[in-house]
């Protein structure tokens, strides 16, 4: 792999000042859970060694589309859990979905 995890860390850093990680009150160092899941994610890149730069690609939009889906939902289950209402633009993107409307979200079926 051409990143270390010690590289890979300062790029979730500096991706974070962007878009803050709220780690509220758990019980874990914060640089201890980023070197764990870059440690995780340079490990699985270097298995992935002997995939065609294409298969490389497609497997890590798939994981990466996973963590996003994963991460909504929390976050749902999360607002709901303590009463708190979706923001303007969840809202209307979860209305869409609810009247199946996916448009150009590119749900659907497949042609």
């Amino acid at each position: 792999m051409s990143i270390t995890r010690a590289e890979l860390e300062t790029l979730m850093l500096e991706v974070e000042q962007e878009d803050p990680i709220d780690f509220a009150d758990l019980p874990f160092d914060e640089q201890d859970l980023r070197g764990l899941v870059a440690s995780h994610l340079v490990d699985m890149a270097d298995a992935m060694e002997s995939f065609s730069e294409e298969d490389r690609r497609l497997t890590l939009m798939a994981v990466a589309a996973k963590l996003v889906l994963e991460n909504l939902v929390l976050h749902i289950q999360m607002l709901r859990q303590h009463g708190l209402p979706l923001s303007g633009t969840a809202d209307a993107l979860l209305g869409r979905l609810r009247r199946g409307d996916l448009g150009d979200m590119g749900g659907g079926e497949p042609d």
